[in-house]
């Protein structure tokens, strides 16, 4: 346990109100109260329009490559390739007639968050913060202008915020105490802003959330959960809220958090691709989920009696016999939800609702390996006893996300092998005996036919999306005008194709350090800016990539690789410089800071630009040496 500075914190938090939380046992079915109506989702056919065409293509193109390598007869390795290729190819057809039908439906109804069906009660809401080491202006800043907003919005509910503390530095918690007294001094006597810094952070954010549960949340019969970096409107809290109280079966409704505060070139590539790409996939996901949706961690609403009574989490035993904590816990916590009943909704169309994203190549990677292991977990919890189908793909598709980098990686290095012919290729360049595999024959129209079907494959969902911007209701003004949208369209792709091969290596990696049992620490993201990295750690960092790259064009120089390999050498080669470019300010020069534009950068919304001026006011107020005492 460790052990903390006790500071002062009298007053910080309403009296308790517990709220039973059962542990749920996960190799029987859910035995505990169920939820009041239980609603049958009403997503056959949209399920059968997704599916269907992503299946029928996938065994359209098995049929296609067993057929090129049957000509001599098919052998197992060749079995194995063809496995391979499916794999990893049927993801990206579900990706493909996701994003189709996404995109159908903006075109039937425009981008509009629909009313409520139900009638709207009145509902006591917790905002919860959790935080862990985070930057304390950052933090309260963005509660400030949420709370501000809540100000100006007509409704009919009341929200409370608590900052829940796991911060183990002192001096970070120091500052978090503080700013919440200010923020407290800036809100009217009474105010309901709380905080909270627990003695000891066992089960990281999983037993932060549930310490608040079990202690205080019998008093609030819904919860808004946010991250650290989380910002909401108040229309979308209040749009969210109102969804809630209207549908008496719904457990847990997911917005669609976009991107903000990128200014790093690697920042800005993933809030383009999160605003522009992001809506159409997010549109046709939310359609053939329907009621059984996901749960991403953040910016949701949850039923607080529902989420205690369902969601307890257990820990899962290892082969070692070890148990461990559920390290992707959203996942699982919507399975459970839905299980007993409750349904689980994505309603993509309420606007305002943001998150921050990593400024650097390296500082997404870091998160990245983090995901990996909790994701890769979920692949031990399928056999759950009473989880609906979709809610056990979510769990597949979320570990398939990773698996599919040591796949390609495995046909890049098949391609590698054999990519130049069967006369001229690394296998018998370097072996004066015939290799006991027979290896499938890469002709050069075979590898350009292979090459262009998948590109265009991998870039259909981005051109369909951003084909269809003008039904998302995103005036082109706020994407720069059009000729720069379609540069910005230009740039993120050619910039996607470049950083693809080092994800798909580091990625691939991740999986082994998982594989391998090594754990994951977690620390606070660097967010927003631009961020530099040591030559030294940008060269230790990357020594894999580059050393691929290097065999590949050395493989080149000998004639016996293919030419078509050329731009994934080059991108791996480059890591290092890739890596450094990454973390480069656009925002810092005048003819750049529009490059990748997003309305959240070109023209902000409100709620950004009071969280910008809160954050400054707040930075302010830490920075002068005030005691806690005469806060």
């Amino acid at each position: 346990m460790d052990t903390l500075t006790p500071f002062p914190t009298t007053g910080t938090m309403p009296p308790p109100s517990p709220l039973n939380r059962p542990i749920q046992a996960l190799d029987r079915p859910h035995a505990g109260a169920s939820a009041p109506v239980n609603a049958r989702s009403r997503a056959a056919w949209w399920r059968l329009a997704t599916f269907v065409p992503a299946i029928l293509t996938t065994l359209a193109l098995i049929a296609a490559f067993t057929d090129w390598f049957a000509m001599d007869g098919l052998s197992g390795f060749e079995g194995v390739v063809i496995a391979l290729i499916a794999f990893t190819f049927f993801w990206i057809a579900l990706s493909v007639a996701t994003a189709t039908l996404g995109v159908a439906t903006l075109f039937v109804s425009r981008h509009k968050a629909a009313a409520p069906t139900g009638k709207v009660q009145p509902l006591d809401v917790a905002l919860l913060v959790p935080v862990y080491n985070e930057a304390p202006a950052d933090v309260f800043g963005n509660a400030a202008a949420m709370l501000n907003a809540l100000a100006q919005e007509n409704h009919v509910h009341r929200f409370s915020l608590f900052i829940l503390s796991d911060t183990r530095d002192d001096a970070i918690a120091l500052q978090e105490l503080r700013a919440f007294h200010g923020l407290r001094a800036m809100l009217p006597p009474g105010a309901p802003v709380y905080y909270r810094r627990r003695a000891d952070n066992i089960d990281r954010k999983v037993g932060n959330l549930a310490d608040w549960v079990e202690n205080w949340g019998g008093a609030y019969p819904a919860m808004l959960v946010l991250d650290a970096d989380s910002l909401m409107s108040g229309r979308a809290i209040v749009a969210l809220t109102d969804a809630l109280s209207a549908d008496p079966g719904a457990g847990l409704i997911q917005s669609f958090p976009k991107l903000f505060g990128a200014q790093s070139l690697f920042g800005r590539v993933q809030q383009f691709s999160n605003r522009i790409y992001g809506t159409a996939l997010a549109e046709g996901l939310a359609k053939w989920t329907d009621r059984e949706g996901n749960y991403w961690g953040h910016n949701a609403i949850i039923r607080s009696a529902a989420f205690a009574a369902c969601a307890g989490l257990p820990r899962v035993k290892m082969r070692s016999g070890e148990e461990r904590l559920i390290l992707s816990h959203d996942f699982v916590e919507a399975g459970m939800l839905r299980r007993a009943g409750w349904s689980v909704r994505f309603l993509p169309r309420i606007e305002g609702s943001y998150e921050e994203v990593p400024a650097t190549l390296i500082d997404y990677v870091l998160r990245d390996r983090r995901w990996c292991q909790g994701n890769l977990q979920h692949l031990r919890l399928l056999a759950s006893r009473g989880f609906h189908a979709v809610s056990r793909f979510h769990l597949i598709s979320g570990a398939m996300g990773y698996l599919m980098s040591p796949a390609w990686l495995a046909l890049l290095v098949v391609w590698f092998l054999v990519g130049n012919g069967t006369e001229s290729n690394v296998i018998r360049y370097f072996s004066d005996l015939n290799p006991q595999v027979r290896w499938p024959e890469m002709t050069r129209t075979h590898g350009i036919a292979m090459l262009m079907f998948m590109y265009a494959m991998l870039l259909a969902p981005k051109l369909m999306s951003a084909g269809a911007i003008h039904r998302v209701g995103i005036p082109l003004r706020d994407l720069g005008g059009l000729r720069q949208f379609l540069l910005s369209v230009l740039g993120e792709i050619a910039l996607s194709i470049a950083y693809a091969p080092v994800l798909m290596v580091q990625q691939s990696i991740a999986v082994l350090r998982t594989a391998a049992g090594l754990r994951e620490s977690w620390v606070p993201q660097h967010r927003g800016g631009g961020g530099q990295y040591g030559l030294a750690t940008l060269v230790k960092f990357h020594a894999v990539e580059t050393v691929m790259g290097l065999a590949i064009v050395g493989g080149m120089a000998l004639g016996v690789v293919s030419l078509w390999l050329l731009p994934i050498a080059v991108s791996l080669v480059m890591a290092v410089p890739l890596s450094a470019l990454s973390g480069v300010n656009l925002a810092n020069r005048r003819w750049s800071s529009r490059q990748l534009g997003t309305p959240e950068s070109i023209n902000a919304p409100r709620i950004i630009r009071s969280a910008m001026v809160e954050r400054r006011r707040f930075a302010a107020l830490l920075a002068r040496p005030e005691s806690v005492a005469a806060e």
